[in-house]
């Protein structure tokens, strides 16, 4: 994060919108609980917004990112479920680990997923997961599938052989800079992976809440030191062992998911699992078309309440793939 906002609004998603709306602004006044539950001796911090009673829906962050992130989208959600956003270890407000991998990260779901009560009801929970997240929640539904719902990868691109991996960028093994004021600190914010965004009261709200006031000023939340020695293995194999229902989003204009590498994973998953496409959204959907996209998340989970998964796609969940 250390780019200033985009100077020049985007040709395809037309003029910067300085001044949040009113549903943005009614969505992040609604009340969320901040809890705590500690997997592997670290704190791990959740949001949780809705009634415990209704069915569990946990939403994950991307790579630097936090449960915020999800504020202004879990309260349309919170209308049919108990919805919980995790900090990822390293991430947001939970604690720093000394090393991480998906694995742990997954178990963190989980714990969230328990701790919030999830595994209490009579339906299973739902995870959805942006970018990274989706990366984790990949795994989590290959470790994990059958004691969900669903998973919903948005935007994690799972890669052919042939094709060059985009891995965590060598910035992040560099120190995090102290500014001296929370000013100064929001003119560095960029996104990561770089990408125009004309909703810019968005860009400042999870900008102000990706920072933590320490000795000198201010600096980011996220640990620079996560992606040190850290392998996020074979997703393709991870993708291909998913043990319960899966559906995956990309934007119109993702850089990281394009159609092939969206057919390449439709393929991995039987070709039964459905391909999302949110029009004139790039990488990080949510900021550019968020009601497009609660709009579609829901129609998905309320097809899902409704339906039985195609004979296909229910073999492919059960099939005995390790990883």
């Amino acid at each position: 994060m250390n780019e200033p906002f985009d100077k020049e609004p985007d040709p395809e998603l037309g003029p910067f919108i300085d001044v949040p709306p009113l549903w943005f602004e009614r969505a992040i006044a609604t009340p969320a609980e901040s809890r705590y539950v500690t997997v592997e001796g670290t704190p791990v911090h959740y949001l949780h917004w809705g009634d415990p009673k209704k069915p569990g829906l946990l939403l994950v962050h991307g790579n630097g990112a936090h449960a915020q992130w999800w504020s202004f989208i879990a309260p349309f959600l919170a209308e049919e479920y108990s919805v919980a956003a995790i900090d990822i270890s390293g991430m947001g407000d939970s604690g720093w680990r000394n090393g991480y991998s998906l694995e742990v990260f997954a178990e963190e779901q989980m714990a969230v997923c328990e701790d919030a009560g999830f595994f209490k009801n009579e339906e299973p929970p739902i995870i959805v997961g942006h970018s990274f997240g989706g990366f984790v929640t990949i795994v989590t539904g290959s470790l994990y599938g059958e004691q969900l719902a669903g998973t919903v990868i948005i935007d994690s691109p799972v890669n052919p052989p042939d094709r060059k991996r985009d891995g965590p960028s060598e910035h992040a093994f560099r120190p995090h800079r102290v500014y001296p004021t929370m000013e100064a600190a929001l003119e560095r914010f960029r996104l990561a992976p770089p990408q125009p965004c004309a909703n810019r009261y968005i860009m400042d709200f999870i900008a102000r809440h990706s920072l933590k006031e320490v000795d000198g000023g201010w600096t980011w939340k996220f640990d620079p030191a996560i992606w040190q020695r850290f392998d996020i293995g074979d997703m393709s194999a991870r993708l291909a062992a998913t043990r319960c229902r899966i559906a995956i989003m990309r934007g119109q204009f993702s850089a990281l998911l394009p159609p092939e590498i969206g057919d390449y994973m439709f393929t991995l998953l039987g070709r039964s699992a459905p391909i999302i496409e949110i029009p004139l959204a790039h990488h990080h959907i949510m900021l550019d078309q968020p009601l497009a996209f609660v709009s579609a998340l829901r129609a998905l989970l309320a097809d899902w309440d409704h339906s039985k998964p195609t004979r296909r796609a229910d073999l492919v969940a059960r099939l005995p793939f390790k990883v």
